[in-house]
């Protein structure tokens, strides 16, 4: 058997993992993928490996695989979403780590996931919940609904993507990895103004402290190492303290935590008086409906929400408030 420890952080793990759980590092960090990611992939090739016996994935294929899926959803009871992501992680695995591209890898079937209405506040209670924010938390919430962002869109704003004259906002590197540009809501640019002088001054403090320098992309910071200091690179909505980079141990300062935002929400819509089940993504789900709503074409707003097929999209012509489907029931006519 093979030494149990990792050869990166001093980690315990079991079998062949140790030496196969690096690799899978190495890959996603050579790749340019998110810390999460890593963390989430590293997670469920452990976990495979351990609920086959401790085998080398290379002794294993399609039933192994499509047996731990199944055993995901029959024992863990998990999600379809959950089921994906593990499936994805082994994917990766045998793909980008092992070099393997069998065929039974394109023959297995992904979970699908129920469709579901997505939940959607109406103008007067986006007010009502937006009423109990204030300070960073009403700014980025404001976001979220008046420009459409997701939650980790919204905290990964850099300086250099808020233009306040044009009133226009890029996303970079948003779901599925594409650029975007949404507008920024007129109302959002004086707390704008005031919270990038904010960020300016703890990123002052922050090189006055031989500091002040945030995570850029792998390839960035090869090509520019000293761009991660620079002011235009800073996040909108830093954290209140500095961190370590668990990859590296450089002291950065990055974005604020999503769960700041996430209790916020949460707190307000309870505050509110609000019985449906909002959250962040709520938000945005009521930007898409409110301004098709208000009769914007749908490709503007498959744009403005960055999707990539817009039958997506299309999902909000049915939450839209003109009752079931858009007609008028028969016993409000006469």
């Amino acid at each position: 058997m093979a030494s149990l420890h990792s050869r990166e952080g001093g980690a315990s793990e079991v079998g062949e993992a140790p030496r196969l759980l690096d690799r899978v590092r190495l890959r996603v960090r050579r790749l340019g993928l998110a810390l999460r990611t890593e963390e989430a992939y590293v997670g469920w090739v452990r976990r495979f490996i351990l609920a086959c016996g401790k085998r080398h994935p290379e002794t294993m294929g399609a039933r192994e695989v499509e047996w731990f899926l199944s055993r995901l959803a029959s024992e863990g009871r998990v999600s379809a979403s959950t089921q994906n992501q593990a499936l994805a992680a082994l994917l990766f695995l045998y793909r980008e780590v092992l070099g393997v591209d069998l065929p039974w890898m394109h023959d297995i079937r992904r979970a699908k996931r129920p469709e579901r209405l997505p939940v959607v506040l109406t103008r007067e209670e986006v007010a009502r919940v937006l009423g109990q924010l204030e300070g960073m938390s009403f700014l980025m919430a404001g976001l979220l609904y008046g420009a459409g962002l997701r939650l980790m869109e919204c905290l990964r704003l850099r300086v250099q993507d808020v233009d306040l004259a044009r009133r226009e906002i890029t996303v970079r590197h948003g779901k599925g990895g594409k650029d975007r540009r949404t507008m920024l809501p007129a109302a959002c640019v004086g707390a704008l103004q005031r919270q990038l002088d904010a960020a300016r001054e703890v990123h002052r403090r922050d090189l006055e402290e031989g500091f002040g320098e945030v995570w850029l992309p792998d390839a960035l910071a090869r090509k520019s190492p000293t761009a991660g200091r620079a002011w235009a690179w800073q996040y909108v909505f830093p954290a209140r303290a500095r961190s370590v980079d668990p990859r590296n141990g450089a002291v950065r300062r990055h974005h604020v935590d999503e769960k700041v935002l996430q209790r916020a929400v949460f707190r307000a819509v309870r505050q509110a008086g609000i019985e449906k089940h909002a959250t962040c993504h709520t938000l945005r789900h009521s930007f898409a409906t409110h301004l098709i709503e208000a009769g914007s074409d749908i490709r503007t707003v498959q744009e403005l929400l960055g999707h990539t097929d817009v039958s997506t999209t299309q999902i909000y012509t049915h939450v839209l408030q003109r009752g079931g489907l858009g007609v008028v029931s028969p016993l409000d006519v006469g």
